[in-house]
């Protein structure tokens, strides 16, 4: 009994692992970033490289706190774990603060503030002026599994069609050629596809069915690091940078 008991501690102990603490990161002159490179304008990748507005973030953070950047691959359904195993230092690229992130985690003081709308075909713009519009046997909507968008989704949608598609960059097109009807995303995300592509449109942008806000993720004892982040982020909307990226890479309308 008490062997099995010793087994479990280990096994618990093992998948909460000390993230690094600030000294740890500035000795080794470093800062890891994870990222899952598949949320636009926050995080993507072109020809192979991360772009977005996140991605330079990262890069300006790294480069006020004088340390290198390294971009550590992660994804939706696996983000805690990755960051309960000290694969990154800091998660970025659209991340939700949500009270289930927050008891595993803490997070940076809010970025953007934004809320859950669909993005459909410019066609369908005025079809789908509400969640009971949406919410129709005969509606199709796209999910990508694992974030906040598909639970969204699961607590709000009866009868439409949910249809999963494994990675979130690809629904988009799927809307403007009308394999889906609808992509319930975050207001930034809708904003920024209606913007590029003129077959989308986000009719309810400037209504959303939520409010929330983005932040930055780091591990549950990060306590210094949150404050290094916090300070480079009140620096930068004090001084403007941070409204002038915000612009840049079409957070707002």
């Amino acid at each position: 009994m008490l062997r099995l008991a010793l087994l479990t501690l280990l096994l618990v102990s093992s998948l909460n692992v000390m993230a690094r603490d600030l000294d740890a990161i500035l000795d080794s002159g470093t800062l890891r970033v994870g990222t899952t490179g598949d949320y636009k304008p926050f995080t993507y990748r072109d020809e192979g490289e991360y772009q977005g507005f996140d991605i330079e973030m990262a890069e300006l953070m790294a480069g006020k706190m004088g340390l290198k950047l390294e971009f550590v691959e992660t994804s939706w359904p696996t983000l805690m774990d990755d960051l309960k195993a000290n694969n990154f230092d800091i998660g970025m690229g659209g991340i939700s603060r949500t009270i289930a992130r927050q008891l595993e985690a803490r997070f940076s003081i809010p970025y953007l503030t934004y809320g859950k709308t669909p993005l459909v075909h410019a066609d369908n713009a005025g079809r789908f002026t509400s969640l009971g519009d949406i919410d129709q046997a005969d509606v199709r909507i796209g999910v990508n599994p694992g974030g906040t968008n598909e639970a969204f989704v699961r607590e709000n949608i009866q009868r439409a069609e949910v249809v999963s598609i494994e990675n979130n960059l690809d629904i988009p097109p799927a809307v403007a050629a009308k394999k889906v009807d609808v992509m319930i995303t975050d207001s930034p995300e809708a904003i920024f596809y209606a913007n590029s592509d003129d077959r989308l449109a986000a009719p309810l942008a400037n209504q959303p069915f939520t409010r929330s806000q983005l932040a930055y993720l780091m591990a549950a004892d990060a306590e210094r690091l949150q404050d290094t982040v916090d300070f480079i982020l009140e620096s930068m909307e004090l001084t403007g940078e941070l409204d002038q990226l915000r612009h840049k890479h079409m957070l707002t309308d």
